[in-house]
């Protein structure tokens, strides 16, 4: 018997000696994972007072894993984090390691400080028990090597609710100081600072300003958004991320080079109102506290704050930046620049925008702008004629436009006052007239729609009309409905603006007075004088080839010049000409072929008879 277990001894141990190295290995391997001892802080922790701090939950980690022994240990920890924001830099280093099986035992303070998600709790706890990590919460009394807490769901159920009442808690707050049009971004847009003893208020970075302002002045001047940026890079000024980093401002972007600008941020630059000394408040949203995906807010819903800190933009600058990145202006043959006409041209007849067309191989010499139903139509059959200008001729009337009105402006500035007030008056008359016959006209469409739906409904309770078909006509009327209380809000708001507008000619007489030299129609001179141009067909009714055109200039509108119609430009005229010689080719191609037809139709009928 002894015999036998000291043979069973003996085997036992030769089997470990065969055995060691794999026995070491697993030692080595157990002595390499790691103890990790978690802390993370949010905002709102910090409120519930100093327990929270990240320093008073290290100390008490650190205490437990002495006192317990899971030494050595590492701390890893996320200040100033939500439990509902999952991509932790500290948390997400955690579960990397876990996934790399680095990872022996996991304790934290207690299981919200992991995070208030019990659905993703759940999905870590079977991740944490497939890879052997041992997860202890402290104050909740949680140790998975002592068997799994019943009650954990329910506290993290509790941990998710507390995370959703703070949510509505803390947007709240942000309504009740957006509603007051108390700043509520975390950073103050690039051009200004945030006040060190009045946080609520904005001063001028006179530094970014002058960028700021050469941005506008170069969309003004024809730039597009990659020009400005390649410019600004070129020139190595620094990006706003760059700038706020020197001069210890809030924006915290990451870049590579301070040096590179991006077109979304000349854009995004572009688009703020805040540069006209106005506070816009909830401009985005999320629909779940759990979402990081933001919405933009429809801009009625805006909460927009008038004149709260000093502009660095004017409002007819800012406007006008706006019309013009709205104009899309592509390059002819991929090959030339694009025209800086485009976008400012209008045909009179159709009010479509004219088109530029530029010299094609085999096709002539162009330069002008024609209108573009015509083109897409293919001629007259789109309902509009083939009228167009050359782009020397209408760059020329617009400088004469702007020189006239301009000299006239400083010679007689109370009659100018004058005779704009009285054309906008008459224009204002006529506008408000017509928006008011379309009012009445659409509010008795809805009146017709009642008694509409009303039969409609009677006819599907009677079992007239099936539901199906009902539905389909009860939708289409509730579409139009919408449409017409739209289009009535609309026309309302169009009259009230046209009867609170006062004339800005002085804002004309403040732009005519900035410009001396008006020898050369500049790209900033055409966009901050011109709204529009009409174009007009042709006039050949006195026996001579006549076209009106109609300059539109900003703040004044149509404003009566000595020269308002021109003759056409020898090479019009030549073009003209080939029109018609190809359109009378067209006419003569296709009266030769209803001869031949005619004939033919004649001989068959002859011959049928010559037959009988």
């Amino acid at each position: 018997m002894i015999t036998a277990q000291v043979r069973a001894a003996s085997q036992q141990n030769n089997d470990c000696a065969a055995n060691l190295p794999d026995c070491r290995k697993e030692t080595e391997m157990s002595s390499r994972k790691l103890n990790i001892l978690y802390s993370r802080l949010s905002r709102d922790d910090e409120l519930q007072g100093p327990s929270n701090s990240i320093v008073n939950q290290q100390q008490l980690l650190q205490e437990y894993a002495e006192r317990n022994g899971f030494t050595p240990y590492i701390h890893i920890q996320d200040d100033g984090f939500s439990g509902t924001n999952w991509d932790r830099p500290g948390w997400q280093e955690i579960i990397s390691k876990i996934e790399a099986d680095k990872v022996l035992t996991l304790i934290t303070k207690d299981s919200s400080r992991m995070g208030r998600d019990y659905i993703r709790m759940g999905l870590y706890r079977e991740m944490f028990r497939e890879k052997g990590v041992r997860l202890i919460a402290v104050n909740d009394g949680i140790d998975t090597a002592h068997g799994d807490d019943d009650f954990t769901p329910f506290r993290e159920i509790l941990s998710e609710w507390y995370a959703r009442d703070t949510s509505k808690k803390i947007r709240a707050i942000f309504k009740a100081r957006a509603s007051e049009g108390k700043h509520i971004s975390p950073a103050v847009p690039y051009g200004y600072l945030r006040d060190r003893e009045d946080k609520q208020k904005w001063i001028v970075d006179e530094a970014a300003a002058v960028i700021v302002r050469r941005i506008f002045n170069m969309v003004i001047e024809g730039y597009g958004v990659t020009q400005i940026a390649r410019t600004l890079t070129e020139e190595k000024v620094p990006n706003p991320s760059a700038h706020s980093e020197m001069v210890g401002g809030e924006m915290r972007h990451r870049y590579t080079d301070p040096y590179i600008w991006r077109n979304t941020t000349i854009a995004v630059i572009i688009e703020r109102r805040e540069y006209l000394g106005h506070t816009i408040n909830c401009k985005s949203y999320t629909d779940s506290y759990k979402s990081k995906k933001r919405k933009f807010t429809p801009k009625e819903e805006l909460l927009i704050f008038e004149n709260t800190h000093p502009a660095i933009i004017s409002e007819e600058v800012w406007t006008n930046a706006q019309r013009l990145r709205r104009t899309i202006r592509r390059s002819p043959k991929g090959i030339l620049p694009p025209c800086r006409l485009t976008g400012l041209l209008y045909c009179a007849q159709c009010g479509a925008k004219m088109t530029y067309r530029t010299s094609a191989p085999g096709h002539g010499e162009h330069n002008e702008y024609v209108c573009s139903k015509y083109r897409v139509g293919g001629g007259t059959r789109s309902g509009c004629t083939q009228h167009f200008i050359s782009v020397p001729i209408i760059e020329k009337l617009i400088l004469d436009s702007i020189r006239m009105v301009s000299g006239f402006v400083r010679e007689n500035e109370t009659e100018f006052i004058e005779k704009v007030r009285e054309a906008y008056a008459i224009q204002q008359t006529n506008t408000v007239k017509d928006c008011r016959k379309q009012i009445a006209k659409a509010e008795k469409r809805q009146g017709e729609l009642v008694l509409v739906v009303k039969k409609l409904l009677e006819a599907n309770v009677t079992g007239r009309i099936p539901d199906s078909h009902f539905d389909k006509m009860f939708a289409e009327y509730a579409d139009e409905q919408n449409g017409l209380e739209k289009q009535i809000a609309e026309l309302k708001e169009r009259i009230l603006s046209y009867e609170a507008d006062s004339v800005r000619a002085d804002k004309f007489i403040e732009l005519a007075r900035r410009y001396t030299d008006f020898k050369e129609l500049s790209t900033a001179m055409l966009n901050e004088f011109v709204e529009r141009v009409l174009i007009h067909e042709t006039d050949k009714s006195t026996g001579k080839r006549i076209r009106k055109v109609d300059v539109h200039l900003n703040f004044i509108g149509h404003f009566t010049v000595p020269v308002e119609e021109i003759p056409l430009a020898p090479e019009e005229i030549e073009s003209e000409r080939k029109d018609e010689e190809r359109k009378a080719k067209r006419r003569e191609i296709t009266r030769r072929y209803r001869e031949r037809k005619k004939a033919k139709a004649l001989a068959s009928a002859e011959h049928s008879a010559d037959a009988i």
